[in-house]
């Protein structure tokens, strides 16, 4: 064997397929992350506006549901409504291949994750809201404070915990998504809709040659750091804002 030192890490940040794959993996976490921290906390005040503890519970049941769904089975599900004969383009008599299109893939790997991720995030944040003391609120109300002052001043404030918890999985399993990108297009087409971790995956099993093994330890590597990175930047961000009680 040869010591070939760094060698895999200069190919790998010179490599424009990579920096593209990075580029991606960046793009669709940041929009998980955006989409999945705003419907959450918007549904948990709704939620926690329902007096009757029955309709609340119910609700939640209702929007957990799809976390159990397997990710294998909701990608088969995504790709047989947006088939080019699915139930979408024959409701709109059209025939877009969803998954050859950029703007459409992209759309449904965001549209997927809210889904997984909104009921979980809000059963948190509406479990954390009850908590949020009303003698507060009541004395924020007499000192002539707004329901967006409450909201902005008070509870999401006192919430901090809670977004720091959701944020952290949210950010963290959307770097990780493997199997939905694998299960949803694999890549297609061109690897123009591969992420990080797929990509990994395909330089360790699908190429053959001892240099791909090195190549692939190499993106493990920096997959791996960037995580660790982001997900720390990430905690330390929201940790920040959170209200000492």
């Amino acid at each position: 064997s040869k010591w070939i030192g760094a060698y895999n890490f200069k190919r790998l940040f010179s490599s424009t397929e990579f920096l593209r794959l990075l580029v991606n993996t960046l793009k669709l976490s940041g929009y998980n992350l955006l989409w999945s921290f705003f419907p959450p906390i918007i549904l948990a005040l709704l939620l926690n506006r329902v007096r009757s503890a029955k309709i609340k519970r119910n609700a939640q049941l209702v929007f957990y549901l799809p976390y159990f769904i397997s990710t294998i089975v909701l990608a088969g599900m995504i790709r047989l409504f947006f088939s080019p004969v699915g139930p979408i383009n024959a409701i709109f008599g059209t025939s877009i291949d969803f998954m050859s299109e950029s703007k459409w893939f992209r759309s449904l790997y965001i549209g997927s994750g809210i889904w997984q991720t909104i009921g979980w995030s809000s059963i948190i944040y509406t479990s954390t809201l009850a908590g949020v003391s009303q003698d507060l609120i009541e004395a924020a109300k007499i000192d002539g404070a707004t329901n967006r002052q409450i909201l902005f001043k008070i509870k999401i404030p006192m919430i901090m915990p809670s977004v720091t918890i959701c944020t952290f999985l949210t950010l963290t399993n959307g770097f990780k998504m493997f199997d939905q990108n694998l299960s949803l297009t694999g890549g297609d087409p061109g690897k123009q809709s591969q992420l990080l971790a797929l990509n990994i995956y395909d330089t360790f099993y699908a190429r053959s040659g001892p240099q791909w093994k090195g190549i692939g330890q190499a993106k493990a590597v920096v997959f791996f750091l960037l995580v660790i990175i982001i997900a720390l930047v990430q905690l330390r961000a929201t940790s920040s804002k959170e209200v000492q009680q």
